[in-house]
């Protein structure tokens, strides 16, 4: 059974974003060991003279790491991902990269009829910034708009057509995580190419200046 981690993208108290991977969980729950994390709590990114990280980040860093793959839950605020999945990424991209070639799976959901569109592609943008070099499964979104609407009182997708485009990109999805784990040849290498970068382009702040 695959190790899956799924980050909920926001810090909102009632998330329906958070909804939707806790119904990932559940309704998977026989094909994959999905861990939901909360990124509530993080402090907002700054870059240090000691390049420490917050333990809460550090601890998440160890679990996208040992996890077969990730999926990631985000909202849209202003036509973009929320501030506070930024700051983590940033977190989990300073001086660590647990991301590396990691499979990455990608939901989005907004009370708005878009269902997130924008956040969803700007996301894919990210993950594939040198600092992460995530592997994002490839053609596909789930975008699910109108989410205040979207669940029953049991916490399950109302809508059937969602239900079985959800079964379909998740099985995608683990047929990716099959294939990314022969994608491994240029592993090395593509860590030695990242610490390189992360060399070249250090700007944290030091002492002095």
């Amino acid at each position: 059974m695959k190790q899956l981690v799924a980050i909920v993208g926001t810090n909102a108290r009632h998330s329906t974003n958070r909804m939707l991977l806790q119904y990932l969980k559940k309704r998977y729950v026989h094909q994959a060991d999905i861990e939901i994390l909360e990124i509530a709590g993080l402090p907002i990114f700054k870059k240090t003279t000691t390049r420490e990280i917050p333990q809460q980040a550090q601890q998440m860093a160890e679990k996208i790491t040992q996890a077969d793959g990730v999926i990631i839950g985000t909202p849209e605020y202003d036509h973009a991902v929320p501030a506070i999945l930024l700051s983590t990424l940033a977190w989990l991209s300073y001086g660590i990269h647990p991301f590396l070639d990691k499979p990455v799976m990608i939901t989005a959901a907004s009370y708005g009829n878009l269902g997130a569109s924008r956040a969803h592609a700007q996301l894919r943008q990210i993950l594939d910034a040198p600092e992460l070099k995530a592997r994002i499964l490839p053609s596909s979104e789930f975008l699910l708009g109108n989410s205040l609407q979207a669940f029953d009182e049991r916490g399950d997708l109302i809508d059937q057509t969602k239900v079985a485009q959800l079964d379909g990109l998740f099985a995608d999805f683990l047929a990716f995580l099959e294939i990314a784990q022969q994608l491994n040849h240029a592993h090395q290498a593509n860590e030695t190419e990242l610490r390189q970068f992360v060399q070249q382009n250090d700007d944290s702040p030091r002492e002095g200046v």
